[in-house]
C-alpha cells in the first residue's frame, strides 16, 4: 500500500507492521542548474560535466548532470516531503548499507524517491531505525538515477 500524499504523517510504531511495503512516494523535485552549482561549490567538485553548459553540449550526455553525492544529499528533503512521523523528537541519518548511481541526472530534471521499508528494529533510547530500500526515479528516464539501502533512527 502506497503513502498518497494526505497520507503525510505516521506514528513511527505502525511501521513495525509493513516491512516490504512501499511506504510512500515523493513529489517531484525538479534538480536545476543553479542546485548543481552551488553543490560543486560546497565540495570543491567544479568538473565541467556538472557546471559548464557550453562544454557539456559535446560530452557524453549533451548537457550538465548533477553529482552523484546530490542526489543521494536530497534522500532527507524527498523523504521529509513524503512523510512525517507525529511522536518523534528526533531523526537522524544512520548511514547507507548500499548506493548505486544507475543512470545520469540532466540539470533541470524533475526526481522522485520510493521508499520501501525493508527493515524496523526497536533500538536504545526510546529510538527505532529503519532500512529503507530506496529508488529515485527521472522524470521520462528509462531506469533510476540512484537505488539505496539507506538506514535512519528516530527518537521519541
Amino acid at each position: 500500500m502506497s503513502a498518497h500524499l494526505s497520507e503525510r504523517k505516521l506514528a513511527v510504531g505502525d511501521l513495525s507492521g509493513r516491512v516490504g511495503e512501499e511506504i510512500g512516494v515523493s513529489p517531484w523535485l525538479t534538480v536545476a542548474q543553479e542546485r548543481i552549482d552551488l553543490f560543486a561549490k560546497a565540495i570543491d567538485d567544479p568538473q565541467w560535466i556538472h557546471i559548464d553548459p557550453e562544454k557539456a553540449k559535446s560530452g557524453p550526455f549533451g548537457t550538465t548532470i548533477a553529482h552523484g553525492f546530490l542526489t543521494l544529499s536530497l534522500l532527507s528533503h524527498l523523504i521529509e516531503s513524503t512523510f512525517s512521523f507525529d511522536e518523534r523528537k528526533m531523526g537522524v541519518n544512520y548511514g547507507l548499507n548500499k548506493v548505486r548511481f544507475t543512470a545520469p541526472l540532466p540539470s533541470g530534471s524533475r526526481i522522485r524517491a520510493r521508499f520501501v521499508l525493508a527493515k524496523y528494529e526497536s533500538i536504545a533510547g526510546n529510538g527505532v531505525q529503519n532500512t529503507w530500500n530506496v529508488s529515485v526515479e527521472r522524470e521520462g528516464g528509462d531506469k533510476p538515477v540512484l537505488v539505496a539501502e539507506w538506514l535512519t533512527r528516530s527518537y521519541s
